[in-house]
């Protein structure tokens, strides 16, 4: 009887102690506790769902924020749609090229990169826990009174979920909050949630108190979000392909069909955006490992050099020799060169005496005594004469 209540029993006690086991290998690994994601989430849980959903995606790529907001910064009258197209040729992330078209938001997270860097990592490793966050926030915003319906925003409950749209699909207004005041006071003492200075109209009074600004819409188009909130698998989803997102991968272009079908797909992560920024959490290391990146393909401009085209060998041509032609002459050719005369030093007083004293003993000059040969003996017969006919004279 013992024998066949153990063989029963065994069985049981195995599947008990294997199902806590496979569901902790299934859950993700908790980095960050409930009271820091309450602290990093606190100021934008109650931003609409889309515009939320996006945010979450392009914190993933802190360097690629912060070239966007350096870009909002030099072009600060763009916004919407306008700003978008605008950074069409940008290769970022699509979820960094729609946050251009609210520079609140962009100038928010360039401001902490600390945070958006731990938004994103959190987001990464802890999906579930970061959507369940953001709807007990949400809960104790409304049990608090201070998340309702205007004229900028729609607060739903599905379900027992709370869901935050824009009032006009076209018009997207960024919300403004005070976090200490809009929950209905803070309840992590050691961990006090992350506040930005107010925005321009938001004011706290004694007795008169706004919880929630809305400032300027924000036009956009329709179907400018791609991202959308499952929340009952408490993940992001692609829902649709808008002007700026489009899909690339390889991964993305597997789903095209089920995109246009209106099928959702679950967002990736594209360790490419990192931009070489390392994760802090080993997991995230080990899921993402570094990758050799290819190279963008530039879209030609007319700026830039078009490469020089190839040009077929060809055999060189013979050469066919020909005569040098015949130079006629000119006068200034043919004209003799000019006779140069010989200038001969002049001789100095010392040497003209010493040529006369020569003279008058009849001795050749020493220039006469140049010319050699028969001209020497000559002369030298001519002189003895002249001297004979002299002394018979005498």
């Amino acid at each position: 009887m013992r024998t066949r209540l153990l063989r029963w029993l065994f069985p049981f006690l195995l599947l008990t102690l294997a199902a806590p086991a496979g569901f902790a290998q299934s859950a993700p690994a908790r980095v960050y506790s409930q009271a820091e994601l309450d602290q990093m989430l606190a100021p934008i849980a109650l931003y609409p769902d889309a515009l939320l959903s996006q945010i979450l995606m392009a914190s993933t790529y802190p360097l690629e924020v912060v070239k966007a907001a350096r870009w909002s910064d030099v072009h600060p009258g763009l916004q919407g749609d306008d700003a978008v197209r605008a950074v069409e040729g940008e290769d970022w992330d699509p979820s960094v090229k729609s946050l251009v078209a609210f520079p609140r938001v962009l100038a928010m997270m360039d401001e902490r990169l600390d945070w958006t860097q731990s938004l994103g990592e959190a987001f990464l490793e802890q999906e579930p826990y970061v959507m369940d966050t953001i709807q007990r926030l949400r809960e104790r915003a409304l049990a608090s009174g201070n998340l309702a319906s205007n004229d900028g925003m729609l607060v739903s409950q599905e379900g027992g979920l709370i869901v935050i749209e824009p009032a006009n699909p076209l018009v997207v207004y960024v919300p403004y909050y005070d976090p200490l005041l809009v929950y209905g006071g803070w309840w992590w003492p050691a961990y006090p949630p992350v506040r930005w200075a107010p925005w321009p109209g938001y004011y706290v009074r004694p007795g008169i108190s706004v919880s929630i600004y809305l400032g300027g819409g924000v036009r956009i188009s329709t179907g400018f979000f791609f991202g959308a909130f499952d929340w009952r698998d408490r993940r992001v989803n692609i829902v649709r392909q808008t002007f700026y997102y489009r899909p690339t991968t390889v991964i993305e272009r597997r789903h095209v069909e089920e995109l246009r079908r209106g099928a959702p797909v679950r967002w990736q992560h594209e360790a490419e955006h990192r931009r070489g920024i390392s994760y802090r959490s080993p997991a995230l290391i080990q899921r993402y490992p570094e990758r050799a990146r290819p190279a963008p393909v530039q879209r030609e401009t007319r700026g830039r050099s078009q490469p020089a085209p190839v040009r077929r060998i060809q055999p060189a041509p013979t050469q066919r020799t020909q005569p040098a032609p015949v130079q006629r002459e000119t006068r200034e050719q043919t004209r003799p060169a000019p006779v140069q005369r010989e200038t001969r030093p002049r001789a100095q007083p010392q040497q003209r005496q010493q040529q006369q004293d020569r003279q008058t003993r009849g001795e050749p000059r020493r220039d006469e005594t140049r010319d050699a040969g028969p001209r020497q003996d000559n002369q030298r017969q001519d002189d003895q004469r002249q001297q004979g006919r002299g002394r018979r004279d005498n």
